[in-house]
């Protein structure tokens, strides 16, 4: 039963070398270990901690968050050369999506990275979503189910196991499970399309919401047998495994625990038990399953794990995009305003979004990318709470960008009163500005007839809106 136990998890490690412990768990049988940016130096470095993992083990998982656009592990000091999800549905060319999937598989295959904990399937119906967003194809159900299998077509034909997440829907939440458990009161009908697509599709994974559905479930849906065996296994179809989304996030720890979380996750029907968090913690975790898990249940979970290691291309192959049509592809996703083009001189770059909270950060900066092109532009980044340092910043770079061009950029303000405020004053001083968007398009209405959208932050967005306000790089 041990060995079992060991299979079905999926742990999460610090800096760039395997320790000696988790090197000895891995021999024991660990399931796999997913990295994060923070394990990730450089590609050599990244390659070479790959084989590590793989010799050290049994056949284990390797897993990413590679989703493209604005959660890159691989990208996340640059930003990614993939446009995101919600600017591929904008642009709506699923043979488009298909080949970004295939390029993102074909870059995580020759790591030797085996899963990419994506895409993402939530139908994002909710503008005040903190988490999903941009991570979405868009609101429409049947749009987002093509997408969906478009992508995991892509990535599986690499032989890179795709995972269609967060089950049964995410996207009408105004919490972040991070943070806090959302509870979903609105019909989930059509937040299965999707998911019921990637099934039909042949996904290989699906990864776990930790959130409430009454009607389904109280409780987190990771916990739920009514949702993993009963909607998921039983309805929908599904043979592959089932991982769950973390289990050290706030939505599971500070309401059942961590160990008690995993047993009960385990226990509704969920295969591999996703743990970042310390090493001691990961080890209750595998106590507690030893313990209290059924031996047929964890016997037929290790088996579907191991089975989810093994490199099997799925469909034809699939060309990989590239650079051009991504570059292409960004543009086409831009939201312009009629007359938004390019400025009259180089300007100056007020950056007001704050760092996503809930997922690893990524590099994304419009000054930073206008500033090398030409270093005439120059500019600030704003982005602490106001209440945490005043607004006599925001007049000095007022003052200091004086008659140029003004450029000021924003994330999901329209849901961030600090945000929200700080434009007001801006618009109030330079109602000429250009405010650039670089979530969803609900900011739009913030700044009307001034708003260029990227639907993303991943570099290549940012690159579209900078060829279209100083023109192309060269």
């Amino acid at each position: 039963m041990t060995s079992a136990v060991d299979r079905c998890l999926l742990v999460g490690m610090p800096g760039y070398e395997l320790s000696p412990a988790l090197r000895a768990w891995l021999a024991e049988g660990l399931g796999g270990v997913v990295l994060f940016a923070g394990n990730i130096a450089d590609r050599d470095q990244l390659g070479a901690l790959v084989a590590d993992i793989r010799t050290a083990g049994d056949d284990p998982l390797v897993a990413l968050d590679e989703e493209g656009g604005d959660v890159t592990r691989l990208y996340a000091t640059t930003g990614a050369p993939y446009p995101g999800n919600l600017a591929l549905g904008a642009v709506d060319d699923v043979a488009l999506t298909r080949r970004v999937g295939a390029a993102i598989g074909a870059e995580l295959a020759a790591l030797g990275v085996n899963l990419n904990l994506a895409p993402v399937a939530d139908v994002n119906t909710n503008p005040d979503n903190p988490i999903i967003g941009t991570r979405s194809f868009g609101a429409d159900p049947e749009r987002v189910a093509a997408h969906v299998v478009a992508y995991l077509t892509g990535v599986q034909s690499t032989g890179v196991a795709a995972c269609a997440k967060h089950f049964p829907g995410h996207g009408d939440t105004a919490l972040d499970s991070h943070l806090a458990l959302p509870t979903v009161t609105g019909d989930l009908t059509p937040h299965l399309v999707p998911f019921r697509a990637a099934v039909e599709a042949g996904v290989r994974s699906v990864l776990t919401a930790h959130v409430a559905y009454p009607g389904y479930c109280e409780g987190p849906a990771t916990l739920s047998r009514a949702v993993l065996t009963g909607l998921l296994r039983d309805e929908l179809g599904f043979t592959g495994a089932v991982v769950t989304d973390s289990m050290t996030m706030n939505a599971i720890a500070d309401g059942v625990g961590v160990a008690e979380g995993a047993a009960r996750a385990v226990a509704a029907g969920a295969d591999l038990v996703c743990l970042t968090g310390t090493y001691e913690l990961q080890r209750q975790v595998r106590q507690r399953l030893a313990e209290t898990a059924d031996p047929g249940r964890l016997a037929g979970a290790a088996a579907r794990v191991r089975a989810l290691a093994a490199p099997v291309p799925v469909g034809e192959p699939v060309p990989p995009a590239g650079d051009t049509e991504l570059a292409a592809a960004a543009r086409g996703a831009l939201r312009p305003d009629p007359g938004i083009g390019p400025l009259d001189g180089p300007p100056y770059v007020l950056e007001l979004s704050p760092p996503r909270q809930g997922i690893e950060l990524t590099a994304g900066s419009l000054l930073a990318l206008l500033g090398a092109r030409d270093p005439r532009v120059t500019g600030t980044r704003l982005t602490a709470d106001p209440a945490d340092r005043g607004d006599d910043d925001l007049a000095g770079a007022l003052a200091a960008a004086g008659g140029r061009p003004l450029v000021v950029v924003v994330r999901d303000a329209h849901r961030a009163p600090g945000q929200r405020a700080r434009l007001a004053t801006v618009l109030g001083a330079r109602p000429d500005a250009v405010v650039v968007g670089t979530g969803t398009s609900a900011d739009a209405g913030l700044a009307p007839g001034r708003y260029l959208g990227t639907r993303g932050g991943a570099r290549v967005n940012l690159d579209a809106a900078a060829d279209l306000l100083v023109g192309a790089h060269r």
